[in-house]
């Protein structure tokens, strides 16, 4: 039985992702939860209390395995310019991922308190790596640079989200330079 709900715990929060990725936060319904589901909506609340609890499990889930593939990343580069250089490169890259995706959407949405202290706790971890490269490369206020390249970063997710004119590659090596001629201070 454990195992059962398990699995249905673990359909419904993937049914959550393609719902926030394809529509946004607008598109997480409990409704649309038991459709995609073949659940009754009174088995989603089983489940979850609410949007804000489906949202805030999903961010408990992803938010860690996306910061983890950011942060291997930048561990393989040698360089702390390397490390900057990833650190962009791999957030971009991860655009196309549900995960992502669904993350992104959740993070400009409207949250209660507790899912945007768990999303600023994640984004907090990921900013520290790049704050310690910063720092190494001499910068004179390391975190607040960080602060300022993860803007850079949230610019070029957006445009790459948007479908812009331009392909996702020059948007990722164009902000790769911004971010590396930005922070040499």
């Amino acid at each position: 039985m454990a195992e059962h709900r398990s699995m249905q715990r673990a359909a419904l929060l993937d049914a959550a992702r393609s719902l926030l990725s394809d529509g946004g936060t607008d598109a997480l319904t409990f409704p649309a939860l038991a459709e995609r589901t073949g659940l009754a909506r009174s088995s989603v609340y089983e489940y979850f209390r609410s949007r804000a609890a489906v949202v805030e499990e999903l961010c408990e889930a992803d938010f860690p395995v996306w910061a983890a593939e950011v942060a291997a990343a930048m561990e393989r580069a040698a360089t702390p310019e390397g490390k900057v250089e990833a650190y962009v490169r791999r957030q971009l890259a991860l655009v196309g991922d549900r995960r992502h995706r669904a993350v992104v959407a959740i993070s400009a949405s409207e949250l209660d308190a507790g899912a945007r202290e768990k999303i600023r706790a994640a984004h907090g971890g990921l900013v520290a790596m790049v704050v310690e490269a910063l720092a190494e490369m001499g910068h004179e206020q390391p975190r607040l640079a960080a602060m300022l390249l993860q803007g850079v970063v949230d610019a070029a997710v957006r445009r790459i989200e948007l479908g812009a004119a331009e392909e996702p590659a020059i948007i990722t090596d164009a902000a790769v330079r911004m971010a590396l001629r930005g922070v040499q201070g």
